[in-house]
């Protein structure tokens, strides 16, 4: 170990986005490598001492991160997102958590051997799942957006009920045991709670407000909302412990539902600072178990313990929460199957912990090697399991990767027509009615609206479109569109057509987007006015013939525009270079009239 504060804090950066970057590469949950790389860096090998680097302010800041991936979480929760499937969020986060709540707290009794009073703190707990865990998967399982918003909501909300629930039954527990705890003392816990939430409701109006008219300077917004977060989490938190958690998340949905004009661009600052949070708390709270914990883990009642939530207290809650609503057996099996814990069940853990050892309750050492354990044997279970299991139930969206194209005109109808003719599925955006019209009569699929307007968010999936083709005619417009779905679709699989008789290319462009679809001389006008001439698109199955052979055929006036590959992934032509096919890819060109006669096209030797 290297006896050095700045050491730790790099290599604790430095292994948290290592972390996220390997399981991005590989597709995996970046949970898994997150807390793999914290085990191995702290207890494993001892180069990160977390704990001791940073004493007293280890939990602090702990507290702090938590706090404000919470709030960017709560972010997400428009309330029109959940139209007709309120009542089974409302009886989950309810019914659902008490009946969670109740059955762990006796599998942690009668199964792990926790005193009750321990095993009541650590079911409330336990009914947590969080942001931090949820919406990593529900990116890589690309669910359907019902089951994708029950899940969210539900790991958002119940994130700061089970830290309340945790509180609460420690309360009652001292009440029950203290001669010297009146009624006054749970009177107390529920006044701050709802204290809390009203300074957290508040917090958000009043952030809202001096936004909405301009108090605030654009290039201050992100830094005021951040320091408005702590600030509401330090207040609430010091009137009561763990309150703040919930003032956080009532901010956060206050915002996320006064729809503030420009607020896009905070948002994606904080899904920055959240990843980098996430990163960071996971190798610390890891590297921070010793070796003791790590054996503890693998006695018979935790596992046994450990089995039970998965397998029968989770399910069992969902479907007696879930009764008399519209929700799906389909929905059900998959929700109930879906609850990983994260850096909330892991963070409070540990201050109920050391809470309850300082009361006498010598069973609480096994608080944390509890939580370490149902923590990872969830996030591995479930990361790993959520797409099979969704695409098993009907769940998943097309596992073929989707194509979202913003402008419709002849030549984005006619390349559109033939990728539904391949089975990709395709969406066809365009703010004007007259111009969707051609599209329209054809089975495309079509989306009426201004795709940059945030009033659509909620309105238009893109979970089944990995790829997005900015086609209008207008360059500057094609730039914002392509800035604004970078964050959620990855500069790679973005693209522009590029139109040479308005705006010039110019560093708009190469800035956001330097994907421009085509040849550096072919412009939207230029393949609009091929269409018009009658260029057709044609498919060509390599089966037999290279992809070199499949070229030299073609006219020098043909455009391949994209290949299919078998995999099913797509590689559009750039300005930066015409993609190359191999065997078993689908050659999608734009030709002449008069070079192929049919659609679909065969190479033979």
């Amino acid at each position: 170990m290297v006896d050095s504060l700045l050491f730790q804090v790099v290599m604790i950066g430095v292994l948290g986005i290592g972390a996220q970057w390997l399981a991005w590469h590989f597709r995996f949950p970046a949970i898994v490598a997150m807390s793999l790389a914290g085990l191995l860096a702290g207890p494993l090998f001892g180069i990160l001492t977390p704990k001791d680097a940073f004493g007293d302010t280890f939990q602090i800041f702990i507290s702090i991160a938590v706090a404000i991936i919470l709030f960017e979480g709560s972010l997400n929760l428009n309330f029109k997102e959940i139209r007709g499937i309120g009542r089974p969020i409302v009886r989950i986060i309810t019914v659902g958590a008490f009946i969670a709540w109740i059955l762990g707290s006796f599998a942690a009794h009668y199964v792990a051997g926790l005193s009750w009073a321990v095993a009541f703190v650590i079911g409330g707990l336990f009914i947590v799942t969080g942001p931090t865990v949820i919406l990593p998967l529900l990116r890589q399982a690309k669910l359907k957006q019902r089951p994708a918003s029950i899940l969210k909501w539900e790991g958002i909300i119940v994130d700061p009920i089970g830290a309340l629930l945790a509180v609460f039954a420690f309360e009652i527990i001292v009440f029950l045991t203290s001669e010297e705890v009146s009624a006054a003392i749970l009177l107390f816990f529920f006044l701050s709670s709802l204290l809390a939430a009203l300074i957290g409701w508040l917090t958000g109006v009043i952030v809202g407000w001096i936004f909405e008219k301009g108090y605030v300077p654009e290039f201050l917004r992100s830094p005021v909302v951040l320091s408005m977060v702590t600030a509401c989490f330090m207040v609430t938190d010091e009137i009561k412990h763990e309150t703040g958690l919930l003032a956080v998340t009532a901010m956060g949905i206050k915002l996320a539902n006064m729809n503030i004009s420009s607020f896009s661009d905070m948002r994606h600052f904080k899904e920055n600072m959240s990843v980098l949070l996430m990163s960071v708390v996971y190798v610390m709270i890891t590297a921070g178990v010793t070796r003791e914990t790590l054996l503890d883990i693998l006695s018979w009642n935790i596992i046994g313990y450990i089995l039970l939530m998965i397998f029968l207290v989770r399910p069992l809650s969902i479907w007696l929460s879930t009764i008399n609503t519209d929700i799906t057996n389909q929905e059900k099996a998959l929700v109930g199957w879906i609850a990983p814990r994260g850096i909330v069940a892991l963070a409070v853990s540990s201050y109920f912990a050391h809470v309850l050892l300082d009361a006498g309750y010598a069973d609480a050492n096994l608080v944390i090697p509890m939580t370490l354990g149902l923590v990872f044997s969830t996030v591995v279970a479930h990361g790993f399991s959520i797409r099979w299991v969704s695409e098993k139930l009907g769940l998943a969206v097309n596992s073929q990767p989707g194509v979202l194209i913003v402008g419709s005109n002849p030549f984005s109808v006619s390349m559109a027509k033939v990728m539904r003719e391949l089975d990709i599925p395709i969406l066809l955006a365009d703010s004007s009615k007259q111009r969707l019209k051609a599209a329209q009569g054809t089975g495309i699929d079509t989306f009426h609206g201004e795709i940059l307007s945030e009033l659509y968010d909620h309105e238009l999936d893109i979970t089944p479109y990995e790829y997005m083709v900015a086609a209008s005619n207008l360059n500057s417009y094609n730039a914002l569109v392509c800035r604004s779905f970078v964050q959620e679709m990855g500069r790679n699989n973005i693209f522009s057509l590029h139109n040479e008789n308005g705006e010039g290319l110019t560093d708009l462009v190469d800035k956001y987007d330097k994907r421009i679809l085509t040849k550096e001389n072919i412009s939207w006008g230029d393949l609009n006015d091929r269409i018009e001439r009658g260029f057709q698109f044609n498919t060509t199955e390599l089966t037999k013939k290279s992809f070199s052979q499949c070229v030299e055929e073609r006219s020098e006036q043909s455009l391949i525009l994209f290949v299919l590959k078998s995999s099913g992934k797509i590689e559009f032509s750039t300005h930066e270079g015409q993609v190359i096919g191999k065997q078993g890819d689908t050659v999608v060109s734009l030709d002449p009239p008069d070079t192929l006669s049919k659609n679909t096209e065969e190479i033979e030797e």
